[in-house]
């Protein structure tokens, strides 16, 4: 297999350079990382009358996650860098970059980092960012972050052309990808798109070989109550090991989530990998419901972080927290299990998993040129 540079798109001609087909792969979560990326919270808008508990929240994530692997954060403009520095400055393991952006949502907008074959050199894919179909502009900064983070890198970079959030997929670094298609191809993102296509580019630019498309019944929304991103799907199935998911599980027939969990509870128990076999399928309590100035906000056990020897679970204060990491406990033996207070941090109808960013260790691993503080 060639290990020549993927070259840019306007070199590129031939459909074969496209990474996918030239051996590299979306990576599982569990896999051995290079590092996490975060964005420095900064937008007041996201979580109204509690943003100031969010410094707090990404200082002991950032805490945490460091002791275990390198932490990158974006932290444009002087002030953003300069509340970042004073919380965590202290952090060894710890890069802050000048960047800026709009939001601190880095799953959805950041690059999707891809698993280099052999001795290649890395690479990654940029893909295009609207805020979750323009709900919430602007996005400019947001959607820069991938080529910025590629010249920081030193990497090349692919551009699809169209939209995907990283929170709209989850893989098991096998060729399997779970995903809910409202969430790529619908009115939305990319409505001029189907299934087929998109399976098609995921299998170009990522090397994915399968996907599981999951749904809810007719007329029921897409993602659980309170999900603002169409159904993202780290709110309601994941890949725990090769063959093994985990799927959000709701037993009140009364629960808005009902239908749309048991849904896609029956489809994960009838589908396949990548490789033809059925998954072994456990199920993820959920916590009651969770309401902020009487709205419900879109708490799941679900969206938990893997990173190199821990596994981030929200916390709601509920009964369901404690079933809720003994079953990730049970699937991720030899991790720390680290219970993450996410009653505040899921105002901004998001969780840990949607604020941070996994890149894979793919060899070589090349230095990041770091903002001096």
């Amino acid at each position: 297999m060639t290990s020549a540079p993927i070259p840019s798109d306007a070199e590129r001609t031939d459909g074969e350079l496209l990474p996918g087909r030239r051996g590299y792969r979306l990576a599982a979560e569990w896999e051995p990382h290079a590092a996490t990326w975060l964005a420095w919270p900064h937008n007041r808008d996201t979580w109204p009358g509690s943003f100031d508990a969010m410094p707090g929240v990404w200082t002991e994530l950032v805490e945490l996650l460091a002791a275990h692997e390198p932490v990158h954060i974006l932290a444009g403009t002087p002030q953003v860098m300069d509340d970042a520095q004073a919380r965590i400055g202290h952090v060894r393991n710890v890069s802050l970059h000048d960047v800026p952006t709009n939001d601190a949502w880095i799953r959805d907008y950041g690059p999707m980092f891809l698993v280099a074959p052999n001795a290649a050199p890395a690479t990654l894919v940029d893909w295009e960012y609207n805020a979750w179909g323009q709900k919430y502009p602007p996005f400019d900064l947001d959607n820069a972050v991938p080529a910025t983070i590629a010249t920081r890198l030193g990497q090349p970079s692919c551009r699809p052309g169209v939209v995907l959030e990283g929170g709209a997929i989850d893989a098991d670094g096998q060729g399997t990808v779970l995903a809910n298609d409202v969430c790529l191809v619908g009115p939305r993102r990319n409505a001029a798109l189907d299934r087929a296509d998109f399976e098609q580019l995921l299998h170009d630019y990522a090397g994915v070989q399968h996907v599981v498309w999951l749904a809810g019944p007719p007329g029921a929304e897409p993602g659980i109550a309170g999900d603002d991103t169409d159904g993202h799907i780290d709110q309601l199935a994941r890949f725990v090991a090769p063959g093994h998911v985990v799927v959000a599980s709701e037993d009140d027939r009364a629960d808005d989530n009902f239908a749309l969990l048991g849904a896609v509870e029956r489809q994960l128990r009838g589908a396949t990998d990548a490789a033809g076999n059925k998954f072994d399928v456990t199920r993820l309590p959920m916590p009651r419901p969770v309401l902020h100035r009487g709205a419900r906000l879109p708490a799941s056990y679900a969206n938990f972080y893997v990173a190199n020897g821990v596994v981030v679970v929200p916390q709601f204060h509920d009964p369901a927290d404690d079933p809720a990491r003994e079953t990730l406990a049970a699937l991720f033996p030899g991790r720390e299990i680290y219970p993450l207070d996410s009653r505040q941090l899921v105002r901004g109808l998001g969780g840990v998993h949607c604020v941070t960013l996994s890149q894979p260790a793919s060899p070589p691993d090349r230095p990041v040129a770091e903002t001096p503080r």
